[in-house]
């Protein structure tokens, strides 16, 4: 019994973020488009080798953006607003415009970009496309044609990832001066994508991964499903084409009942996130429809327990004619960092053997496949991953009783405050003085070259910690010098000490580990490097304490904010651990900051 084995997509930058690299020289004008679209081409060469090579039998092709897929999707079918018409719309100005506006005085061109907004609930940002009335949709771009013929052209099996009309519309807003909703213009839409799609089976596609993420929300069900129903009945009339409809992120609950009617040969089910869909898409979803079993996390950074999910798959096999069973990733593996081989040295081996980053949950999703054809096949990568597991549940270092204990005693009365607000707000007013409209800024100000330089330099051992206290308190004067001068009423500190609003807390707490390279895509270029929620948390010690005072010695007159990020931030900024209840973390991490 052989299992096809897949991802639905795998992180863009690059080990060492080369994408990011290279686009921004491109900005910077130090890169040619010829050199961009090179250096690209080589950047999925090598990512189809690493799935190939870890033993996917199908890779994904079409995941790849020099910025974002949803604007790629859009672009693709001419969903180009007007104000960027006056560009150039063959090559690379107009894409970039929207996605990050351009202003160049010497041409005249001054656009905004498109609006950005969060993917659903990761931390992944895409552009809005904007869909004005009567939108004239034109195929304007093959970018998922030519690339999986890139794939096909150096001999892997290759799936094309599009992002499907329906979800491609209900993520659209309405262009401004416009009234018609962009779903309503499914109608006009359609006829591009079956251009498109009619290309990548003359290209020699066999499956298309159609991606339909709004799948996982709570729909208008007789909306919905007669805008499912009308696109996927034409795409079905296009010969030797078969569709995997995926969605992610959650379940498809009461989507399901419907989704599993449409015209399309395989469904993609996130089992990590929708588990609770698996016995009712067993019941509902046809036998000559394939199951893509979406096990293998593709949001968090822990290894799998793949003895629990290998018994999850088995069921699923079954229940299902053979050969119609896939595994797979539970979304794309955009949303890990890379790979774990430059954790090693920096991570200690016992952190190490928790992790799973998108090179390791590759491996994690081909041994799935293999133990279900053949466990013996790889019975060493099981103990392993056995012994990784249970060392993770054993860890004295993941549970710390009195912070467990402390959060547990927490009674109702707790949780109120002890004054009424009139009260606190009266008392407030005769402490701090402040006028009836007081002003103030967020907090952080700019991190200038001169301060990343300093802060480099006591990195590396070349600036003594004394002498980068004195540096940082020096700019924490001028600072609060020049808020007074320009007449705020509330100060900040600036604060200098800190490169980023959750690691500087995360740095500071217990029940953190941070990487040397565990970066993922924020948007376009911007990468972050998430703190990592190992354990359970608690402050050891004051983190913002002597530079709160610092900073109030420097104005006599007025207040200096603290400024602290609350802890639900700090925890959906992380990759946390999913060893317990979110609430649980969050009261930990809660507690911290008030003891703060």
């Amino acid at each position: 019994m052989s299992i096809k084995s897949t991802v639905l997509g795998f992180p863009r930058m690059g080990s060492d973020r080369q994408l990011k690299k290279l686009v921004e020289k491109f900005w910077a004008g130090k890169a040619t488009e010829q050199e961009l679209v090179e250096g690209s081409k080589q950047l999925r060469a090598d990512h189809w080798a690493l799935q190939k090579q870890h033993g996917l039998t199908e890779v994904p092709a079409g995941d790849f953006s020099y910025y974002d897929h949803v604007l790629d999707a859009a672009f693709a079918v001419g969903i180009i607003p007007e104000r960027y018409q006056q560009l150039d719309t063959a090559g690379t100005q107009a894409y970039f415009a929207m996605a990050r506006g351009l202003q160049n005085k010497s041409i005249g061109i001054d656009v905004p970009s498109l609006e950005m907004k969060k993917w659903f609930d990761t931390n992944y940002h895409f552009m809005v496309p904007e869909v004005a009335d009567n939108q004239k949709f034109v195929l304007h771009s093959t970018k998922v044609v030519d690339e999986f013929k890139e794939a096909r052209a150096l001999g892997y099996t290759a799936r094309p990832v599009v992002l499907g009309p329906v979800s491609l519309l209900a993520l659209s807003k309405t262009a401004k001066g416009s009234s018609t909703k962009p779903l309503e213009q499914l109608a006009s839409l359609v006829p591009v994508y079956v251009e498109l799609l009619g290309q990548l089976a003359a290209a020699g596609a066999e499956w298309v991964q159609m991606d339909e993420p709004v799948l996982a929300l709570d729909l208008d069900a007789a909306v919905y499903k007669a805008a499912f129903e009308q696109a996927y009945s034409e795409f079905a009339k296009i010969d030797g084409l078969k569709y995997l409809l995926t969605s992610y992120f959650n379940r498809l609950g009461e989507n399901l009942a419907w989704a599993a009617t449409l015209p399309v040969h395989g469904i993609h089910l996130d089992l990590v996130r929708g588990s609770d869909d698996l016995d009712t898409a067993l019941a509902t979803i046809p036998e000559d429809k394939i199951i893509s079993a979406g096990l293998i996390n593709g949001r968090n950074i822990w290894k799998a327990n793949l003895g629990q999910q290998l018994a999850v798959l088995n069921k699923i096999i079954s229940a299902r004619t053979p050969g119609r069973v896939w595994v797979s990733s539970s979304c794309s593996l955009l949303h890990s960092p890379h790979s774990l081989q430059p954790e090693v040295g920096h991570l200690d081996e016992e952190t190490l053997g928790w992790l799973s980053f998108a090179e390791e949950k590759v491996e994690e999703v081909a041994t799935l496949a293999a133990a279900a054809a053949d466990p013996t096949t790889v019975q060493a990568k099981l103990q392993v991953n056995a012994a990784n597991v249970a060392s993770r549940k054993s860890s004295e270092r993941i549970t710390r009783p009195a912070v467990q204990q402390r959060l547990a005693a927490l009674d109702r009365s707790f949780y109120t405050r002890k004054a009424p607000f009139t009260e606190r707000q009266t008392l407030q007013r005769a402490a701090l003085k402040l006028p009836l409209f007081p002003t103030t800024t967020i907090g952080s100000f700019p991190q200038t070259a001169e301060v990343r330089k300093a802060r480099a330099q006591f990195r590396k051992g070349a600036l003594a910690e004394a002498e980068y206290t004195e540096y940082l308190e020096a700019e924490t004067r001028k600072c609060i010098e020049w808020q007074d001068q320009i007449g705020l009423d509330v100060l900040v500190h600036g604060e200098f000490e800190r490169t980023d609003m959750v690691e500087f807390f995360g740095e500071n707490l217990e029940g953190f580990v941070f990487t040397k390279k565990g970066w993922v895509q924020s948007y376009g270029s911007r990468c972050v490097k998430p703190p990592v929620i190992f354990g359970d948390v608690s402050r050891p010690k004051a983190m913002t304490v002597d530079v709160a005072k610092f900073a109030q010695s420097c104005s006599a007159n007025k207040p200096v904010k603290g400024m602290l990020t609350g802890p639900v931030t700090i925890l959906k900024w992380s990759f946390v651990r999913d060893d317990q209840p979110l609430s649980q973390t969050a009261g930990q991490i809660a507690l911290a900051i008030r003891d703060e």
